[in-house]
């Protein structure tokens, strides 16, 4: 009997650990990224009484036909305007440009900004804001919409990732203040990509 349980135990040792590895590499690179950026305690977004429970974020699962070519329209000509947030803050963006592309052989396009409060920091010369709106907010996804982060190309073409769509840190505690996204941006369709709504303890 001892023999028994012994080699059983083993067993589901065995199966656990391969269980383990499989969920493991089911994680992209980014899924990795942030899921460590919000278990860093100095760093994350999460409430203390959140962080404390935290095993990761909920994604949709990565699919390639998220992953889009688009094409890029500068808009060179705009003027700047303050952007409406969840706080009484109203930082400074403007358009920088529109990018079209296709996803389920249908035409899309979205308004893509660059915040002016930030645009001489270190490391956000390139940076372009890319807040977007579809039907998984309120369901799937927070209601709200959310965000893709970008560097500007050197061509007149860039590759969005939606498996790269991230929540604003408004999701996880009110007293962060997060741009709201223009309703220019609304997507008629389901973007089964990215982070997935956060569900509070």
């Amino acid at each position: 009997m001892n023999r028994f349980l012994l080699v059983l135990f083993s067993l589901l040792l065995i199966l656990n650990c391969e269980n383990k590895k499989r969920y493991d590499k089911s994680f992209t690179p980014f899924q990795k990224e942030m899921n460590e950026f919000f278990k860093d305690a100095s760093i994350s977004p999460l409430k203390e009484k959140d962080l404390k429970n935290f095993k990761g974020l909920d994604f949709f699962a990565f699919d390639s036909s998220y992953v889009v070519n688009a094409a890029l329209i500068r808009t060179p000509e705009e003027k700047s305007f303050k952007m409406k947030t969840t706080t009484d803050r109203l930082p400074e963006y403007i358009k920088y440009g529109i990018v079209t592309f296709d996803l389920f052989n249908k035409s899309y396009s979205l308004n893509i900004y660059r915040n002016l409060d930030i645009i001489n920091n270190e490391g956000y010369q390139d940076y372009l804001f890319l807040p977007f709106l579809d039907d998984t907010n309120g369901f799937e996804s927070y209601g709200g919409g959310r965000y893709i982060d970008l560097d500007i190309p050197k061509g007149d073409n860039l590759v969005i990732d939606f498996n790269s769509a991230y929540n604003p840190y408004c999701v996880y505690d009110e007293k962060y203040s997060c741009p709201i996204v223009p309703r220019d941006n609304y997507l008629s369709i389901k973007i089964k990509a990215g982070v997935k709504n956060f569900k509070k303890n």
